[in-house]
């Protein structure tokens, strides 16, 4: 069936997509041999690399779990202080006085602009200078705070995104009450803006969880991915392995994270209508709102 965006294909064109697709197929397969066979070759598909993650379970209790915990712990505080703050900047800076939207605007603009690494290392030197926080916990509130003061800003202007999203006749009748700006945006728009937010906001989240990672890499927290340097110390070199188990836990808790966030949204839709984007979203505003690149990367680091 043809529609306004394509026409459907004819004979030809399913028999070229067929051998584009029989194509792909066939040099993915290349691909992965190739990985594969010459990780057999240096010998990355032993058994004794991987046996110690199926029948050894102190590589569980003792170094990926404990990882996983202090990943989740991070990310969770960051996300506790940088939702709320988001949400605050992102208001601040639809607010009718100047002194209160020049000021969240130079913060948003200020800290979304800084690479969020550079955020973590100046946290950690402010830190050593100014605090008595000991060696051990300095990395961990490094890494919240870099993840807190980037990730606020980013969640700022979806926020900003999504409540300029709405239909201008939201904010008319709010008006004609007789309500104020505030009022407005507490009662009327915030509450229709969650849903249109909340496809960018847990794409956001996800970067906060896998962000977690730079402090494990960087700064010596002792996270998840931390993991792969003090497993291959004590089961051989099998850094490719440990690799390989990490990632696939970043993937079944971000997966897990996502779903939950779907169902979330669906039930959120499924119980009142959310008002279709007006039509004056620019396009930075609509990438906010489409959440970061592919790479998990947003605009503007």
């Amino acid at each position: 069936m043809s529609s306004v965006l394509y026409d459907t294909p004819g004979p030809k064109a399913r028999r070229r997509n067929l051998l584009y697709t029989v194509a792909f197929v066939l040099l993915a397969g290349a691909a992965l041999t190739w990985v594969l066979k010459g990780l057999a070759d240096k010998g990355q598909l032993d058994a004794a690399k991987w046996t110690p993650f199926v029948e050894d379970g102190n590589v569980w209790t003792t170094f990926l779990l404990p990882g996983l915990g202090e990943t989740l712990k991070a990310a969770a505080v960051a996300i506790v202080i940088a939702l709320p703050l988001g949400a605050l900047l992102g208001i601040g800076r639809l607010s009718d006085h100047a002194w209160v939207r020049v000021p969240a605007g130079a913060v948003v603009e200020f800290f979304r602009a800084i690479p969020v690494l550079m955020l973590m290392l100046f946290g950690s030197a402010l830190l050593v200078s100014f605090t008595d926080i000991s060696s051990d916990l300095r990395p961990f509130c490094a890494v919240v705070a870099g993840l807190v003061l980037y990730n606020a800003s980013v969640i700022a202007e979806i926020v900003r995104a999504g409540i300029h999203s709405l239909p201008h006749g939201q904010s008319d009748a709010a008006k004609a009450l007789g309500m104020r700006k505030g009022q407005t945006v507490r009662y009327v728009l915030l509450p229709q803006a969650v849903s249109v937010m909340l496809p960018a906001l847990v794409s956001q989240l996800v970067v906060i969880l896998k962000d977690t990672a730079i402090g494990g890499a960087l700064l010596g927290v002792e996270d998840l991915l931390s993991a792969y340097q003090t497993i291959p110390a004590n089961y051989g070199a099998n850094t490719i392995a440990s690799l390989v188990v990490i990632a696939l836990i970043y993937i079944a808790v971000n997966f897990a994270l996502t779903a939950l966030a779907s169902r979330i949204e669906r039930r959120m839709r499924s119980s009142k209508r959310t008002p279709e984007p007006d039509g004056d979203v620019t396009p930075e505003e609509a990438a906010l709102l489409a959440g970061p690149t592919p790479a998990g990367v947003p605009a503007g680091r």
